[in-house]
């Protein structure tokens, strides 16, 4: 059974936008030709890209800090069917916005979901979880300990 049909459609949702907005432009435009038909569709919000302000917490945990700015991409299209697609993708490629867009509003349709969760989704989100692993192989060699050596106590 695939994921993407739990029991809240918000859970699925938000993993395969998640999947989409970080699967290479490559691959989404590889799963947009390999459609039988390509999908009409009216721009309701036409790619654009701007700035947002990037969160971090020290240890995850800590108080949250301004990170820095990321420049972000963002389109919202309609299939003649009535489903509505969202995509907000790192960067400024408003294909790769456009295509994940489309992709959001095809997967709502109980008609492609299993098709593009098969061939798209779970391979898209199998290769980004090995590139995970290799990073964080990466990450883990170059990693240093630090620690402090007690030489004695000091005199009071």
């Amino acid at each position: 059974m695939p994921q993407n049909t739990l029991d809240d459609p918000n859970t699925a949702r938000k993993r395969w936008m998640g999947v989409l907005a970080r699967t290479g432009l490559d691959k989404l435009e590889e799963a947009y030709a390999s459609l039988s038909s390509a999908p009409k569709h009216a721009i309701l919000r036409k790619p654009e890209t701007g700035l947002i302000m990037v969160q971090g917490r020290a240890n995850g945990t800590g108080q949250k800090f301004n990170a820095g700015e990321m420049t972000v991409t963002r389109c919202s299209v309609r299939l003649p069917a009535g489903s509505i697609g969202h995509a907000y993708v790192a960067g400024r490629s408003r294909r790769h916005a456009e295509l994940a867009a489309i992709f959001d509003a095809l997967l709502q349709d109980p008609e492609h979901v299993d098709a593009l969760e098969e061939n798209l989704i779970a391979p898209s989100e199998n290769a980004l979880a090995a590139q995970r692993v290799l990073q964080q192989r990466k990450a883990a060699a170059t990693k240093v300990d630090f620690f402090t050596m007690v030489r004695g106590e000091d005199p009071k």
